[in-house]
């Protein structure tokens, strides 16, 4: 009984601690940022930025930092976010088999960054064997090779996918990630907010393109809507986008809830995360914000079972039907 009192008073110490060690990690990376800009813009440029434009050195420095922290960031939440695309998930917990659609269509990307998620949307998640399949495809179909689909997947054919990022740090990379996993065609960067997504949104467009009320049949929102402006608005105006029947499918993480001290001490350490991790709010209610988004026919969203009591950034899991 002592060793396992002393085990969870361990993991709970340095769960608590572990957030203070992620501010730390990004601050290191103020030094390579400045190097980035020096080598890119000049010293002279890369001096104006730094003192005269700190939310185009935030950019700059989240970029940085991203690229290095963001696949380990990923490779934690994987196990969750392909189950939840497949339509395996439900109240938070990830299940054998699909107890609703997965993804398909014409899908809105939130926030991706440099594109740690772009390649969740290939049609190689569709198949049992994806190696197999890749060789069937490049043999040809006279060897024979034969697609079969997973069993337990509920996905259907991604025909478009929108992927919403104006931090233009981020579009170098994010091409990359476009074009290794094969969807060029398919995947579109979208270089504007979701206030300038459709030519209903205002006056002035501010990309050639336009996503219209009612056309869009999934969204995907993995860790964004912490950093966007407005949320509740933007949210909004994303459910506006979704036609009837369309899916929100929403990896996020939320306001502490279990207790007021974890609340408290959540707010506090919300004192400095923003600026150090490219304008994250702890503290958002982005669960209310969704749900009071519009009317939707179903929601079936919870926090996973596995996350502790001392999580601080504690996260809802789950889908939105409209």
């Amino acid at each position: 009984m002592g060793t396992s009192f002393l085990t969870r008073t361990s993991e709970a110490t340095l769960g608590l601690l572990n957030p203070w060690a992620f501010l730390y990690l990004s601050t290191s990376f103020i030094p390579q940022t400045i190097r980035h800009l020096v080598r890119e813009q000049g010293l002279v440029s890369a001096l104006s930025t730094l003192l005269l434009a700190p939310s185009r050195f935030r950019e700059a420095w989240f970029g940085q930092f991203w690229a290095f922290a963001g696949p380990n960031v990923r490779e934690r939440t994987k196990p969750s976010v392909l189950p939840l695309l497949d339509g395996r998930t439900s109240k938070g917990r990830v299940l054998d088999a699909p107890v609703r659609p997965g993804i398909e269509g014409v899908v809105i990307e939130i926030g991706p960054a440099s594109g740690l998620w772009v390649e969740v949307f290939s049609d190689r998640h569709l198949y049992e064997d994806d190696s197999a399949e890749d060789a069937g495809d490049r043999k040809g179909a006279g060897d024979g090779a034969v697609r079969q689909k997973r069993a337990n997947t509920a996905r259907g054919k991604i025909t478009r996918v929108y992927g919403v990022e104006p931090n233009t740090a981020h579009h170098p990379a994010l091409r990359r990630a476009v074009e290794k996993a094969g969807l060029e065609g398919v995947y579109e960067i979208v270089p504007v907010g979701i206030e300038d997504l459709s030519s209903t949104s205002n006056g002035n467009k501010k990309w050639e393109g336009s996503i219209e009320p009612g056309s869009v049949d999934c969204i995907v929102s993995v860790l964004c809507l912490c950093s966007i402006p407005d949320p509740e608005q933007h949210i909004r105006e994303l459910y506006q986008l979704l036609r009837p029947g369309g899916r929100w499918y929403a990896m996020e993480h939320v306001r502490c809830e279990y207790s007021w001290y974890m609340r408290a001490y959540q707010r506090f350490v919300n004192l400095f995360w923003p600026v150090c991790i490219g304008g994250c709010e702890l503290c958002r209610q982005t669960g209310k914000s969704l749900k009071e988004a519009g009317p939707w026919t179903s929601i079936d969203i919870g926090q996973p079972p596995t996350e502790p009591w001392y999580q601080l950034v504690p996260h809802i899991l789950g889908v939105y039907t409209k």
